[in-house]
């Protein structure tokens, strides 16, 4: 029942003299006279939370508030909500500033201060500060010193309880201060034990010992902690119950020896004995036992004397048996649901008590007192659930909280800005919900707590709102084990955090410069593309793609091969940009124009769009993932079909890989929208070739078999790839089931004479197989080759919209459409269309100026029939002699290039063997060597490490074999492989794989597991990124590469609804004195400021450096702490899993453990040492 008649009654009270009331004398100390005497000033000996509560009280009865606060805390809320507040504790630790009991006391006697609440914690629980504030003629809001002393007395209370008649729990007669008495009682009473603190609560110092052989280790870090948190290690020792509910009985005495309590609380949902969650009144609680246990209390509190608030704490088990606990002679922090089941102000009630009122003038009789409702308390504290709890620190970025009706929020410094340091509690807000019954009460607390938004230090909210979501809980079967035996509770989505990691992301870019290497000096053009309409209301027409969904890769060949028009690919999406932007065209750009061309360019043979080099820069420069590059596309492209690059064994890497990786990336590929499979081999090297066509065939795709293109058929002299030779690869490829067979023409070699033969003998051999052309148009003559194709017999050529085609690109779209109207091979193409496409990336290629290839390439040039570079590789070539100082010298580069694919045997040069041979050229040029002088010096000399993996065999075998003497110069007695590289690889264990990611990363999926397995070390770096830095495929290009300007506006669209509204308004010129500059943003109209580390700036400072998380032998703080003990030194062998270091933050104390096996190299801390979360701590090797 709430009591209205409370406030008038103080409030009348208030008005009248000092008076004294004659009492009974009751043999339990209460006293016999109560004098009334109004308060005038409260000093609340405590910070944070807890001292705004009592500030609140203060002011709502018109009483002054004072404050206390430490060195550390100057610029915390608390001090600031006070009418007055005091620095006390300078030069002392942060804790113990607020346990200096005579400055404290000093503090009240210089400011006229009438009480001091002591709130909760700190010295709540001291009876010499009770005793030392009524000795300096002040009032202590809280029991009298005798009963404080008793009551924090383990050993004493239950002494009391005895006395009382109050069940209680076996344990030892007094406190326990060595770990040899602990052992002791341990092996007389036998196990599980509890260890408490024995001058203190809250959950610190606590530890529960099930072996024998912990027990030593226990006491003493329970003990640490206990006299950190409250002065005194000392330690009771309890037996400990199984499965009990911890239930809390809420009591409220005056001076007159009147107690009653206000109910019950259930606060069994506990994780290190520490309350989470809290409800009142307990649920499922029959009531013939909570009537027992609240007599029970009051039994107790009156047998001791016990005056104003305080809780009496029992286990019950499931029999219904209850065992006292303990006394909190004090305020607790879930003080608060009672508060909301009952309508009675607790604090104000102590205030009230500290005065001399009695309760049955506040109208506080037990029949008056009725609960009503459920009300929960869930502590939101900066720790992290994912990682164990830990405490989080740092800097709260952005603060929303969760309001409406049946909420209630007590906190402190929960604000924009905050700083929330190690030295304290980690409690950061309370949030109380209140409503008729205990679902709609949790159904409050959860849609407050999505409301949240909590960026710059991580909070336990994902934890809480899956325990509010779970059954049992939510039907109030409930014990102490809810936590640990409910795992599920541990696995939740993490929030996404996407506009605070963007934004991080942009103030990066603007103090430490692009986060993607830029290959030239120029910038990204101010422009935003014109992107053409599309009635994106209407489905885009059919394509070639419902022949191949509906009916299969056979019938989608047959189908092509029927067609009377030249098809086309179009490469724009992928090799033309390869060839012309180093590949780093990012899909925020490629997604904007796919409606269009999923409109317009319905009746292509297939777009190109993915695999190759692609892959791996997406992860490695762009940020970005290509699995969602592909799926997204495929949403916005659904009817032309998809064509990727596959290097046959080789997949989309670099090397061999085990053949169960090649197939399950094909179908994990095929899955996420691809159709074709262009499947090579850098050699053409058959047993790599037929595992990918075999791989690519088993996903489901068209498999298209390509033979990779070199030398010059129609020229008699050039005997080695002849057209038998290629005549030959074409039968054995059709024989091995390929849908489909393509010439891959990666130099841009094939002449319109050379065309013409190699595709009539073929054509002529296979008549129903489909003929696809790649090229490359270097030279110049790529349109005259692909017209050449095409009345060859070829059924499809490469061409790339016009804007992004010619020199190292594909052939012209727009030419070769122009080309062939009016004719047989009519392409049924609009000029306008191309002409409009075209536009779209004419303006979109000036945002990629960085890495615009005409930077060094003005024109093509017919100089590649000589040196045979492919066109892909002939610009990135140009960018590394730049980049290697060797720019004036790029024509020696291709002239090296020419001799050094002579040096090797004249290969194929398609990646990776073209990379052999680029290698070589620029290891030539570099050290000055010519051909002669490699093959003379061959066995000194230090060779790059792509010429020696390929001389030993690990891309495949040559056409005519190794070249002698040669190979056996540089292996000399190296292992040689035999055969296919990758047969002999044993089967990659994904499983084991994706457990290995998921120990560094959160929300590993089978994608990111794939591109580990490709590309370990790139995908273990772009995990890492995306987790700081978030989905910044979203930002437009300029941005993402340069960032923004200061005063520009920007939209940054996130999904479908959301969008964010961002403003770059100004980067600090002040440096703190850690290397930090601050960045100020506004999003969606709020300010924003961000903390970005000056890597230049801070060269010059010195700083903590921090552990590479993708190292393991770096160990990292797992939180932030003082480091207080070193429990190895350098040179030590350390097991997996051995203490290590053992840290101290927010009065709780964490040993860290070897991550791996090995010897100490290196410490980087000292007893005593500060750091921050993941500075580095020490070097296992």
């Amino acid at each position: 029942m709430f009591i209205p008649a409370a406030q008038s009654a103080y409030r009348t009270l208030r008005k009248t003299q000092p008076r004294v009331r004659l009492n009974a004398i009751f043999k339990n100390g209460y006293s016999s006279k109560v004098e009334y005497k109004p308060i005038r000033s409260v000093l609340v000996a405590n910070r944070g939370e807890i001292a705004i509560r009592v500030f609140r009280a203060c002011t709502e009865l018109g009483i002054k508030s004072v404050a206390v606060y430490s060195e550390q805390d100057k610029m915390h809320m608390h001090r600031q909500k006070a009418d007055e507040s005091y620095i006390v504790g300078k030069g002392l630790p942060p804790v113990e500033a607020y346990l200096n009991i005579p400055e404290l006391i000093r503090v009240c006697k210089e400011n006229d201060v009438d009480a001091v609440h002591p709130g909760y914690g700190f010295l709540s629980e001291r009876s010499d500060f009770a005793q030392a504030v009524i000795d300096a003629g002040l009032r202590f809001i809280g029991p009298s010193p005798e009963v404080v002393q008793k009551m924090g007395d383990k050993v004493a209370a239950r002494v009391a309880a005895i006395e009382a008649g109050v069940p209680i729990v076996p344990g030892t007669d007094g406190p326990v201060t060595t770990k040899e008495e602990a052992l002791e009682f341990c092996k007389k009473h036998g196990l599980p034990v509890i260890f408490k603190a024995a001058y203190g609560g809250g959950g610190r110092g606590m530890r529960v010992v099930r072996k024998m052989e912990d027990v030593e280790e226990s006491f003493q870090r329970a003990s640490s902690e206990a006299k950190a948190a409250f002065g005194n290690g000392a330690m009771f020792i309890e037996k400990f119950i199984e499965r009990p509910r911890h239930i809390e009985v809420q009591l409220l005495g005056d001076k007159a020896g009147n107690v009653v309590h206000l109910y019950e609380r259930d606060c069994s949902v506990q994780r290190r004995h520490q309350k989470v969650v809290e409800i009142a009144p307990a649920p499922r609680l029959p009531i013939e036992i909570r009537d027992k246990m609240t007599e029970a209390a009051v039994r107790l509190a009156r047998h001791v004397g016990y005056e104003n608030a305080g809780t009496v704490e029992f286990l019950c088990d499931e029999s219904g048996n209850f065992y006292f606990i303990e006394v909190n002679a004090r305020l607790q922090v879930e003080h608060t649901v009672t508060e909301e089941i009952t309508g009675i102000d607790l604090v104000q009630s102590q205030i009230r008590v500290a005065e001399g009122m009695t309760l049955p003038e506040l109208g506080y009789t037990q029949d008056k007192i009725v609960p009503r409702g459920y009300a929960i308390q869930c502590r939101v504290t900066t720790e992290d659930p994912a990682n164990d709890f830990q405490p989080n620190t740092g800097r709260l970025e952005v603060f929303r909280s969760g309001e409406g009706m049946g909420i209630r929020l007590d906190s402190a410094s929960a604000y924009a800005g905050a700083i929330i340091s190690p030295y304290y509690d980690s409690l950061l807000v309370k949030v109380i919900s209140h409503a008729s019954d205990l679902q709609s009460s949790a159904s409050k607390m959860n849609r407050a707590l999505r409301e949240f938004r909590i960026r710059g230090v991580k909070t336990n909210i994902p934890f809480l709102l899956n325990v509010l979501e779970n059954q049992k809980f939510l039907h109030g079967v409930l014990d102490t084990y809810f936590i640990d035996e409910h795992p599920q509770l541990f696995k939740f989505k993490p929030s996404l955090n996407r506009a605070q990691k963007l934004i991080n992301y942009m103030g990066e870019v603007l103090v430490n410069g692009p986060q993607t290497p830029l290959a030239t000096t120029l910038k990204p053009a101010l422009v935003s593309p014109h992107v053409p309409e599309v009635p994106l209301v209407t489905e885009p027409p059919k394509g070639l793609r419902e022949v191949l969904v509906c009916e299969g890769p056979e019938a989608f060949a047959k189908e092509v091969r029927n067609r009377k028009e030249l098809l086309l690919m179009d490469t724009t999406f992928r090799d033309a940009h390869q060839s012309l932007l180093a590949t780093r065209v990012r899909s925020h750009d490629l997604l904007k124009i796919s409606p269009y061309v999923a409109h317009k360019f319905n009746n292509l043979y297939s777009l190109e769009n993915w695999g190759g080099a692609t892959f791996d820069v997406a992860l490695r420069f762009l940020h970005e993932c290509p699995w969602e590059r592909l799926e997204e596309m495929r949403k916005r492209i659904p009817n032309i079909p998809f064509q990727m690059l596959l290097r046959g064994a080789n997949a989309v890497g670099y090397t061999s890989y085990p053949d169960n990786v090649v197939y399950k990336f094909c179908e994990l590929a095929v899955q996420t929208g691809m159709d074709i499979f262009r499947v090579f081999d850098s050699l053409n090297y058959l047993p790599n070739l037929i595992l990918g066509m075999e791989a690519a065939g088993k996903a489901g795709g068209v498999v298209e078999a390509a033979i990779s293109y070199t030398g010059d058929v129609s020229d008699p002299k050039r005997t080695k790839y002849d057209l038998k030779y290629y005549t030959n690869l074409a039968d054995e490829l059709v024989k091995a089931g390929t849908h489909v067979l393509c010439i891959k023409d990666m130099a841009g070699l094939l002449k319109p004479e050379s065309a013409r033969l190699l595709i009539t003998a073929i054509r002529d051999k296979h008549p129903d197989i489909p003929i696809h052309i790649h090229t490359h148009d270097t030279s110049g003559a790529g349109v005259a080759s692909m017209l050449a194709c095409a009345n060859a017999g070829a059924d499809v050529v490469d061409v790339a919209v016009d804007s992004m085609s010619g020199m190292t690109s594909q052939p012209s779209m727009g030419a070769v459409v122009a080309s062939l109207q009016g004719t047989p091979l009519d392409t049924n193409l609009d000029l306008r269309t191309v002409s409009e496409y075209s536009a779209y990336w004419e303006q979109t290629r000036t945002l990629y100026a960085p890495f615009e290839c005409t930077t060094t390439m003005r024109s093509g040039n017919a100089d590649v029939y000589l040196n045979e570079i492919p066109g892909g590789q002939y610009t990135n070539l140009q960018f590394q002699a730049f980049s290697l100082g060797l720019g004036d010298f790029f024509e020696d580069v291709k002239k090296a290039y020419r001799e050094a694919n002579l040096l090797l045997g004249d290969i194929i040069k398609v990646t990776p063997s073209s990379k052999v041979v680029g290698d070589l050229a620029q290891f030539m040029v570099q050290n000055d060597l010519t051909a002669d002088q490699v093959l003379e010096r061959a066995e000194e000399l230090s060779f790059p490490k792509s010429v020696v993996e390929y001389l030993q065999g690990s891309i495949g075998i040559p056409h005519g074999g190794f070249p002698e003497p040669l190979r056996s110069r540089v292996l000399k007695d190296m292992p040689r492989i035999e055969g296919r590289p990758g047969a002999e690889l044993k089967d990659l264990d994904f499983d084991k794989l994706k457990k290995e990611l998921q120990e560094s990363h959160s929300c590993v999926t089978n994608r990111d597991v794939m591109s580990a397995a490709l590309y370990p070390q790139v995908t273990n770096d772009f995990l890492n990124f995306r987790e700081k830095y978030g989905p910044v495929d979203k930002l437009d290009t300029r941005i993402f590469l340069t960032g923004p300007k200061v005063g520009e506006e920007f939209d940054v669209p996130l999904e479908r609804g959301k969008t964010l509204s961002v403003k770059a308004l100004a980067v600090s010129a002040d440096l703190k004195p850690n290397g930090i500059r601050e960045v100020f943003f506004e999003l969606n109209g709020q300010l924003r400021a961000v903390h970005i580390l000056d890597k230049e700036a801070v060269k010059e400072i010195h700083v903590h450096p921090k552990a590479n998380k993708s190292n393991k032998s770096e160990v990292g703080a797992p939180m932030p702490g003082t480091v207080i003990d070193i429990r190895v030194k350098v040179g030590d062998k350390v097991e997996k899993g051995q203490p290590l270091v053992v840290l101290s933050a927010m009065k709780m104390e964490m040993v860290v453990q070897s991550p791996l096996a090995g010897v100490v190299k290196k410490l980087e801390i000292a007893n005593g040492t500060k750091l921050e979360g993941e500075d580095l701590i020490m070097i296992i090797e």
